[in-house]
């Protein structure tokens, strides 16, 4: 009975966050018709696209690195299939509910296939948490000089503080979980935690794996922005970096809120908010420019795809 209400619950919330992202959407193309929007696409444009293409793919190889890295138990498994999984979670990250969803099906796919599910889930954590300090660091590094161009609500710097301490603690929980009682009635209903809490803490044993890791994030999160910077490049134009670092990590963090379909339709309101609202550029110009950053993801989920549909051949 508990399964099929949590189940009804799960679907309720996807059709929520669905018509939040319609809605969303719906909104931003009656201020801006969407006619306005794609004026500014053409075939100059490709030499940007091919390069935000080629940044998403090492930005999959260094995840995979990462991934492997972390690894730190269990038999050596070929960097290929590190890969393989990792483009696995792109294309469920875009065909599932939230940004999360391709984490937790790769991380446990892995784990199941290779009889190490709660390194592989804490691992995939781990990583996406670091991903997470990474963009902080960014972010709090470029605000001085962003500041010096605009002036920025203080409401964006108090959201990415509360979001970074949210992120600290998390990861700080992590690494000491198993130093964190848990109420014995929560243990009997989740009999997998005590494994996750001893996979999770194991890492304050490998120092060396989590630096290497988290410059694997550094890198991860500069080829992230600039995919930002190709592709307002694309539409021509040339706003300065550190306010692309500033506005993309904003728009991240509250994209993040589990309150539509990956943050669609509530990521075009807050660059057009930014964009057009603190830099004064056109709101179509701004949309042309961050509907171009759903292609890399879509190049990233095509190989998932292709991973699907090898795997599904493979054991037929």
């Amino acid at each position: 009975m508990n399964g099929h209400k949590n189940i009804l619950k799960g679907k309720i919330k996807t059709i929520l966050q669905l018509l939040v992202s319609i809605a969303g959407l719906a909104f931003i193309f009656y201020k801006v018709p969407f006619v306005e929007v794609s004026e500014n696409w053409n075939i100059g444009m490709l030499p940007w696209v091919i390069a935000m293409c080629i940044a998403a793919t090492l930005i999959m190889i260094i995840q995979a690195n990462r991934w492997k890295g972390l690894s730190v138990q269990g038999p050596s498994i070929p960097f290929k299939t590190y890969y393989a999984y990792t483009a696995l979670g792109y294309f469920f990250n875009n065909i599932l509910p939230t940004g999360f969803g391709g984490d937790a099906v790769k991380s446990l796919a892995f784990g199941k296939r290779f009889n190490q599910t709660s390194q592989s889930v804490s691992a995939v954590l781990i990583s996406r948490i670091q991903g997470l300090l990474a963009m902080f660091l960014c972010f709090f590094v470029a605000l001085p000089f962003a500041l010096t161009h605009v002036d920025i609500p203080l409401k964006y710097t108090f959201i990415m503080c509360g979001a970074l301490f949210i992120c600290v603690a998390i990861i700080v929980g992590c690494l000491f979980s198993d130093k964190i009682p848990l109420p014995q009635f929560i243990l009997n209903k989740l009999t997998f935690i005590p494994k996750l809490q001893k996979s999770l803490s194991i890492y304050r044993n490998y120092r060396k794996q989590m630096f290497l890791s988290s410059l694997d994030s550094l890198w991860i999160q500069l080829l992230t922005l600039f995919t930002a910077y190709a592709f307002f490049k694309a539409v021509g134009l040339d706003i300065d970096i550190s306010l692309i670092v500033v506005f993309t990590s904003i728009t991240a963090v509250i994209t993040m809120l589990p309150i539509s379909l990956n943050g669609i339709g509530i990521r075009e309101g807050i660059q057009v908010a930014l964009y057009t609202g603190i830099l004064g550029i056109p709101a179509a110009l701004v949309l042309s420019a961050g509907l171009l950053g759903y292609l890399p993801l879509l190049f990233q989920a095509a190989q998932g795809a292709v991973v699907l549909a090898i795997s599904k051949k493979s054991d037929s």
